[in-house]
């Protein structure tokens, strides 16, 4: 139930969805009579849109994530095991095409890989199931499976953990294969802007990794400033900025995390 009450929250929360429903607000207002919401709701919604489609805000809270943890040095011998948590596949349409289509998040499976074949004796473990309303695709732990066979990487070295939804339910689930299979010395892959909630959940559990992020979304330069040059850019980046910056407020609110803004 948290699960799916969770899903729907950002399906409104998110800004274009709030904007929206802010309009909606303003018009059902206007229709009462109520000048004074109206004026106050779609003031908001025309605030919300100027700062996410024309502003480089979300770029900015994106690096601040991403800026957070830098790669851990690489211990000696190199690592015993890769951790890699899902969230780069579009599990939607390898279902109707097949094929290891990957979303933005897609360089956590290249840096995992490359790192596979660089560290042999290291096995690999792959966390996500499917994340889906409707429960009904592969997760990305599946397709893992037939991705690193397909580049040569041994279906032996490979650990998956098919039924987590949630970053939380990802470590959790963890933790008990990584127990189970005696690993340590475990290098941390997902993006840079996921890295401190991933990690802040970790050592909520006991647990040390290695943090290893890779996606990176901004180039560590920018400044907030006005842009009219990329309006979807800047609204996808403000999205995931805001959603990620949400996640860590309320983990760290229901207990989850062991600081706010993990370093």
């Amino acid at each position: 139930m948290t699960y799916y009450a969770s899903k729907i929250f950002w399906l409104a929360a998110q800004p274009l969805s709030l904007a929206l429903l802010l309009l909606v607000l303003g018009l059902l207002a206007g229709l009462l009579k109520w000048n004074r919401l109206r004026t106050a709701a779609s003031g908001l919604a025309a605030a919300v849109l100027f700062v996410t489609l024309f502003t480089t805000t979300g770029s900015v809270l994106l690096q601040a994530l991403e800026d957070r943890i830098a790669r851990a040095e690489l211990p000696a011998g190199g690592p015993g095991c890769i951790i890699m948590l899902g969230g780069g596949v579009e599990a939607e349409v390898i279902a109707a095409r097949g094929g290891f289509e990957m979303n933005q998040a897609g360089d956590r499976f290249t840096e995992t890989l490359r790192l596979a074949r660089e560290f042999p004796a290291a096995r690999i473990l792959v966390s996500g199931g499917d994340g889906s309303f409707s429960g009904s695709y592969e997760g990305d732990a599946a397709v893992a499976a037939r991705f690193f066979e397909a580049f040569g990487v041994s279906a032996d070295r490979l650990i998956r953990e098919t039924e987590s939804r949630t970053t939380f339910e990802n470590v959790e689930n963890t933790k008990t294969l990584l127990a189970e299979n005696g690993l340590e010395r475990c290098l941390l892959v997902t993006s840079a802007f996921h890295m401190p909630r991933s990690v802040g959940l970790f050592r909520k559990l006991g647990l040390d990794v290695l943090p290893w992020p890779t996606d990176f979304r901004t180039t560590g330069r920018v400044g907030l400033a006005l842009d009219f040059t990329q309006p979807s850019t800047n609204s996808q980046l403000t999205t995931t900025a805001l959603r990620e910056w949400t996640g860590l407020l309320l983990y760290y609110v229901a207990g989850r995390t062991h600081a706010l803004f993990p370093q």
